[in-house]
């Protein structure tokens, strides 16, 4: 992600094939160092504000003094970090989903079918609701994980379900926009299928939803006693 702009990089490196997830350990890699090179960049469906690209490595040496945190400490350190980026994921679900609202919701009040501006039609309220009801959800479910992060308490099935609501309303969202939108929705024109293109990468983007819910369900059987 971003390797296009970016000047340094962290790297997850196998540093001791026989503790298998235990012996990984994150460096630190400068733009420049020799062997270490940056692909082409990847032409995606969407997010294309973040330049994707394929890091090469041949005979790259990285100086001990680059090792990040402890050695073969470096899965627990990724696996700390995805917890926070779920949050990060999560809130940016969230504006995909509310920008692709606001737009249908204007949208709605200004495009006329038989008469009558299509606002007015049942099936768009249904709609414009259902799109509302799921993005207040999905803020409070942030918020919710946000406060147990930022006040140092577990928050790892919170995030994992704010992450999995969030990125799959605003998915559901950006789709339902094009469909209010109609066949304007699939002009580039009007954004809303841009909504769609970059909100499918947050259902994938740090863990899928499947992953989320693997976390979220092993989260509560180790602490069923909360609910």
């Amino acid at each position: 992600t971003n390797a296009e702009v970016a000047d340094i990089f962290v790297v997850a490196a196998v540093t001791d094939k026989e503790k298998g997830a235990h012996g990984i350990s994150n460096f630190i890699v400068e733009r420049g160092t020799p062997g270490f090179e940056i692909g082409k960049k990847e032409k995606k469906c969407g997010m294309r504000g973040s330049p994707t690209s394929v890091l090469h490595f041949n005979d790259c040496k990285i100086p001990a003094v680059n090792l990040l945190g402890e050695l073969n400490r470096g899965y627990p350190q990724f696996l700390e970090t995805l917890d926070g980026g779920r949050v990060g994921i999560a809130a940016q679900s969230l504006g995909i989903a509310k920008e692709a609202f606001k737009r249908s919701m204007l949208y709605a009040q200004e495009r006329k079918a038989f008469g009558r501006v299509i606002g007015d039609f049942q099936a768009i309220q249904f709609k414009l609701a259902d799109m509302a009801t799921k993005i207040y959800a999905a803020e409070n479910m942030i918020y919710q994980a946000a406060f147990l992060k930022q006040n140092g308490k577990p928050y790892k099935k919170e995030a994992g379900m704010a992450k999995l609501f969030a990125s799959e309303a605003a998915t559901e969202i950006a789709n339902q926009a094009i469909q209010i939108h109609g066949g304007y929705g699939y002009i580039r024109e009007y954004e809303v299928e841009r909504f769609w293109r970059d909100a499918k990468l947050l259902e994938i983007g740090e863990g899928t939803s499947e992953i989320q819910r693997l976390v979220i369900y092993r989260q509560w059987k180790e602490d069923i006693s909360k609910i």
